[in-house]
């Protein structure tokens, strides 16, 4: 309807509510007890790792499975000497500058090539290696985004600075055909408002596979030739994680013997559907993957509480797409018990709810970082307080949301996002490493107090 032709009323009505509405004064992007760390971790298009490269013809080309592989590998072998020598001379140009081990690689990859083309061990070494080549490719795993970061206390703590830590930093890593891997970068902070990275190392390490069940659930793989944390690169090894490996929480986890170790949830996502799957590591060198099983193992963003609650393992997790859930269990793998413990209650979390991260044990109870989704699906960050005794239990929650997208932090791959996947606490101090719309990763800081005084 015509302005002109509507109701006066109605007309005023509205001229009130865009008054309202402009007059609004909005709580600050960014609660005003943050600070910010003048760091950001941002798309490294440099930083490749060598994955295998699958071939096989487009369906009703190929007899049977492997037809195209064994093909490549009759061309190989009918290569002469000559050839092949060129051939592996411009493979060492490319790969050698940039890769650790490239040898040991390409055998790995031959012994999986030979499995399907069995012509593939009558070939000479340098055709073996070649073959090798065939089926491997630089992937650059973090060109196109870096963000989501999850954090714990370095298990080496030597050369820390006074009154700070040193720490492990895991981020979501996007590269070509938009497929997720998990890389790693280490750092130091001071104990206040001061975090330095440490530049990552110039080479990414390919893990080797030293166990996998039949059905891909549970590997162990071993990154043999990684010198640094940050070499160590985990991407796509399995059907279920083909589509990528999301939004790894890393949680520091005391053991009942009181050793420790570290545990991780992330989703695992095939292209239509995703599977909670924990990696489990000491030294950040060799890691054990499982999918964890259960009624209630399912949906993204399960975090591992850091030690057993009342004899038993604890989990938050969001069953259902919107709530935050309590899981309890007695194995660490197989989850069938949770309950609803927080719902959305404010307008900026009205769409759906979700942690950010593991819950961090504190003098008060357990503190939860969360996220909220709302208006025009802009993500934001709260909190919640749950009793230490029994994290069904809610002491208090934000009022506002603690961080929200600025003005110079909206744009990206996907706008008006900040999300974490992990936190630290130091004494009374908290840091909060977190993603921006998708694409790159920064870290702010608070004493815990006025973050407690945010609560009702």
């Amino acid at each position: 309807m015509p302005p002109a032709d509507r109701p006066n009323d109605s007309l005023s009505d509205e001229d009130a509510l865009r008054a309202r509405v402009d007059a609004a004064v909005l709580p600050p992007p960014i609660v005003g007890f943050w600070q910010r760390a003048h760091v950001q971790l941002k798309p490294d298009a440099t930083r490749t790792v060598l994955r295998p490269f699958d071939l096989a013809y487009p369906e009703g080309f190929g007899k049977e499975p492997g037809d195209r592989v064994r093909a490549i590998v009759d061309r190989v072998a009918g290569l002469g000497d000559d050839a092949v020598t060129q051939a592996l001379a411009y493979m060492k140009e490319l790969l050698d500058a940039r890769h650790r081990d490239v040898l040991a690689t390409l055998e790995r990859r031959v012994s999986e090539i030979t499995a399907i083309a069995p012509q593939t061990a009558q070939l000479g070494i340098g055709q073996r290696l070649l073959v090798g080549g065939m089926f491997l490719q630089e992937y650059a795993f973090e060109a196109a985004a870096l963000f989501n970061p999850t954090i714990v206390p370095a298990p080496d703590q030597s050369d820390a600075p006074p009154g700070g830590m040193r720490f492990i930093c895991a981020l979501r890593g996007i590269g070509e055909g938009h497929v997720s891997s998990i890389t790693f970068r280490t750092g130091c902070w001071d104990g206040d408002a001061g975090v330095t990275i440490d530049p990552p190392a110039p080479l990414a390490a390919s893990p080797r596979i030293d166990a996998q069940d039949e059905d891909g659930t549970a590997l162990r793989l071993h990154f043999d030739s990684a010198q640094d944390v940050s070499e160590a690169v985990l991407f796509p090894m399995t059907a279920a994680q083909a589509r990528g490996l999301e939004d790894l929480r890393l949680v520091q986890f005391r053991q009942d013997d009181g050793s420790l170790c570290h545990h991780g949830t992330f989703t695992a996502f095939d292209g239509v559907t995703g599977h909670t799957q924990m990696l489990s590591t000491s030294d950040f060198r060799r890691f054990d993957i499982r999918t964890l099983t259960g009624r209630v193992a399912v949906n993204k963003g399960m975090a591992l509480f850091p030690r057993k609650v009342g004899g038993h393992y604890a989990m938050i997790g969001r069953q259902d797409n919107e709530n935050i859930w309590l899981m309890r269990s007695d194995s660490l793998w197989h989850w069938d018990e949770a309950e609803r413990i927080v719902c959305p209650r404010h307008v900026w979390e009205f769409v759906q709810m979700g942690n950010c991260g593991p819950p961090i044990e504190i003098d008060e109870g357990w503190l939860l970082m969360t996220h909220g989704v709302g208006p025009v699906r802009n993500y934001t960050i709260g909190a919640v307080l749950l009793d230490r005794d029994d994290p069904s239990r809610v002491l208090g929650r934000a009022r506002l949301p603690l961080l929200r997208p600025g003005p110079e932090q909206r744009d990206g791959y996907v706008p008006n996002v900040v999300y974490s996947c992990g936190s630290l606490v130091l004494g009374r101090r908290l840091l909060v490493p977190y993603g921006i719309a998708d694409n790159f990763a920064s870290f702010v800081s608070c004493d815990l107090d006025p973050l407690l005084a945010e609560m009702d």
